[in-house]
């Protein structure tokens, strides 16, 4: 692989007040608490919160030694002041910020340039050009995804070969994106949300995951608890869970029970398995959580527990499970 990562990050989503308004003073002690218990790749977007999230960062991270943390944020949405917070879905109590979708070359450079200023510090490792995907733009979405293969990509390619940034690729909730983007351009590593998970993980499978162990091209896995669902949340894919994936989501937890494995850790050690992830970057805006997710992501699990999944044809055969 061309970029190397922790194996566990912080996925900044819910500190731009996703799903529910967080007070600055938990948003601090999340943040903080994620340093305290070692995770030292954080992941934000001008997205979340219309630049709340990036705000918030800034608040710890421009106060760490530039080189002890890995860095990365998302371009394709400019912010411009507005009168009133535009509240997109999932977010509340956003930011006072109009986003203007941009996925051009100089939309890319301001776009970082902006990011800068927002947290304060003075470079990020990996962009990613955010949401070029239909669940985001509708029939339209094909063409936000040329203007950014022939602006935003071409700008980061430069930026990456000048060394301004280490790496770059898309973060997307779909997996068709991220197939063209290998056909089309030179990334160097996806953020995919969603799609491999213990929920949901066959067309990354079948389709993605190979070609990139191919191209040396890396995976993130965000939302590996889709969001929620699989924390004992109500969420599934920013939304209320289904009933298929409601019961889905019990026939695991009896397994887990069985044989006394947390759900939580099996869901992040399962993301982590298959040779072309890098990372998984669960998010929260709970400061319990950051430490926890830490030993989940380390606590022993027989590998029976794998097997009974795939007995009860729970996961495939094929899928790769930790040794």
């Amino acid at each position: 692989m061309r970029i190397t990562l922790p194996r566990l990050g912080f996925g900044g989503a819910p500190l731009g007040n996703m799903f529910t308004p967080l007070d600055e003073a938990t948003a601090d002690a999340t943040l903080q608490a994620a340093w305290d218990a070692g995770i030292r790749y954080y992941d934000t977007s001008p997205h979340y919160g219309a630049g709340l999230a990036e705000q918030r960062f800034g608040r710890l991270l421009s106060r760490k030694p530039r080189d002890a943390f890995v860095l990365s944020t998302k371009v394709g949405r400019l912010l411009q002041p507005a009168s009133a917070p535009e509240n997109a879905q999932p977010f509340v109590d956003e930011l006072p910020n109009k986003r203007i979708a941009d996925y051009s070359a100089d939309g890319a450079r301001r776009s970082i340039e902006d990011s800068l200023e927002r947290m304060g510090v003075d470079r990020i490792d990996i962009a990613f050009i955010h949401d070029v995907s239909e669940d985001q733009w509708g029939p339209q979405w094909k063409a936000y995804f040329q203007q950014a293969m022939q602006g935003a990509a071409k700008a980061l390619t430069q930026m990456r070969e000048e060394g301004t940034i280490r790496g770059w690729g898309l973060g997307v909730n779909l997996v068709e994106p991220c197939r063209m983007a290998l056909e089309q351009a030179d990334p160097d590593v996806f953020l995919l949300a969603g799609r491999y998970s213990l929920l949901d993980h066959r067309e990354a499978l079948d389709t993605l995951f190979s070609q990139c162990v191919e191209r040396g091209v890396g995976i993130v896995v965000g939302g590996p608890f889709n969001s929620g669902v699989l924390a004992g949340g109500a969420h599934y894919d920013y939304a209320q869970a289904p009933d298929e994936i409601r019961r889905k989501t019990e026939q695991l937890e009896a397994v887990c029970k069985a044989f006394d494995v947390d759900l939580r850790a099996a869901a992040l050690q399962f993301c982590l398995a298959h040779p072309a992830v890098l990372s998984t970057i669960p998010g929260t805006s709970n400061p319990k959580r950051p430490a926890q997710y830490v030993q989940q992501s380390e606590a022993p699990i027989p590998s029976d527990f794998w097997q009974e999944l795939k007995t009860r044809q729970l996961l495939p055969d094929d899928v790769p499970v930790p040794d």
